[in-house]
This record gives C-alpha cells, sequence and structure tokens, in this order.
C-alpha cells in the first residue's frame, strides 16, 4: 500500500463517507455456488453520493497483466491511499479477464472503502474459513448403514475403538452391527507364532 505524507484529511472524509454508508444488499445470483453477491454497478451506484458529499474519488486501473490499482483520494487535498489487488483470470480470454477485473474491483472498493456488503459470497470458495477436518470415527450416526460404511474404512484399532464408543448403544443394540465389529477387529489381532 501506498499513500501521501499526510492522510488527515482523507481519514476524516473517510469517517464522513461511512457513517452515511448504509449497507449494500446482494442483487445478483452466483448459481454455481447457490449465493447471493452485489455487483459493481450496485456498489457503485450505493456509493456515488456519499463520496461526493464526503469530498472523496477514487479511480482503478488495471496494471500490467495481472493487478488492479485502487486509489482513494481527497479530492481538496490531494491526499491518497492507494493498493493493488492481484488479478487472477481462470482463462487468458478477454472475457475472462474482463470478468476477473471487475470481481477485483467489486472486493478492491469492499475493502477500501470499509463497505458493508451484506453476507457477499461471490467468492465462496475463497472468503470462507477452512473447515476443521471431522474425524469419522468419533462420529456419533443415525443409522446402521452409516455405521457399516466408516466400520469398513477402519485401519487401525483406534478407529475402530473411537467408532465402537461413538455408536455404543446402536452395536450393541444390532446383533449383524456388533459382529461386524468382531470380525473388523479380527483384522487387527496380532498373528499368533509359530513353535518350531
Amino acid at each position: 500500500m501506498e499513500k501521501s505524507q499526510s492522510i488527515a484529511n482523507l481519514a476524516k472524509a473517510l469517517l464522513q463517507f461511512q457513517g452515511n454508508m448504509g449497507k449494500i444488499l446482494k442483487d445478483e445470483s452466483n448459481p454455481f455456488f447457490k449465493s447471493k453477491y452485489a455487483t459493481l454497478s450496485n456498489i457503485l451506484e450505493n456509493i456515488q453520493k456519499p463520496l461526493a458529499e464526503a469530498g472523496l474519488c477514487f479511480t482503478q486501473l488495471p496494471d500490467g497483466s495481472d493487478g488492479l490499482t485502487s486509489m482513494l483520494m481527497h479530492a481538496e487535498s490531494g491526499e491518497y491511499l492507494m493498493a493493488t489487488y492481484a488479478v487472477h483470470a481462470e482463462k487468458n480470454s478477454p472475457q475472462a479477464v474482463g470478468s476477473a477485473i471487475t470481481y477485483a474491483r467489486r472486493y478492491a472498493l469492499g475493502a477500501m472503502l470499509g463497505l458493508n456488503i451484506d453476507d457477499d459470497d461471490d467468492g465462496n470458495a475463497a472468503s470462507q474459513p477452512a473447515k476443521q477436518q471431522v474425524d469419522p470415527y468419533t462420529q456419533k450416526y443415525k443409522t446402521v448403514a452409516e455405521v457399516e460404511k466408516v466400520l469398513k474404512t477402519c485401519k487401525t484399532v483406534q478407529q475402530l475403538g473411537n467408532l465402537f464408543i461413538a455408536n455404543s448403544a446402536m452395536v450393541d443394540g444390532d446383533a449383524k452391527l456388533k459382529d461386524a465389529f468382531t470380525e473388523k477387529k479380527s483384522d487387527f489381532s496380532p498373528i499368533p507364532k509359530v513353535a518350531g
């Protein structure tokens, strides 16, 4: 990020802008992720008047082949903040690059201006925190079929024991399932030594 030597006037103006800005609602659907997001035109329409009232303006320009530089300026003092956002198009076609730039513009504006864009989820995979890995062997299942499916994947006595403990009530109530656990346990029994 780059900035002018002083940003005191810019900071006051940005404070005014953020105080006047409401929530920007999602106005478009992303069928792939089955979610909604705020379009660039919707964002621009919502920020135009509050920006002007605060004496702020911005510009966004493609920077080389894989960047978008956004600059927020205080019109009266000339103070500015500037940063470049990496643009990654899925394909090297004009349509894909244009789409990636539009995507980058939306997110750069949201970050630069501190916009409340509802629960924007157009970048679903990138915007959600990583989910913690669930251990299938410690889960309590609802059906015998689910337990049997996981039972077949047990590779250690520990996994088998965890699965049994988590689902003991179901195992105790189903003789066939109990036999399946006993049979699986024999897979991990030590091989007896042959005297010789």
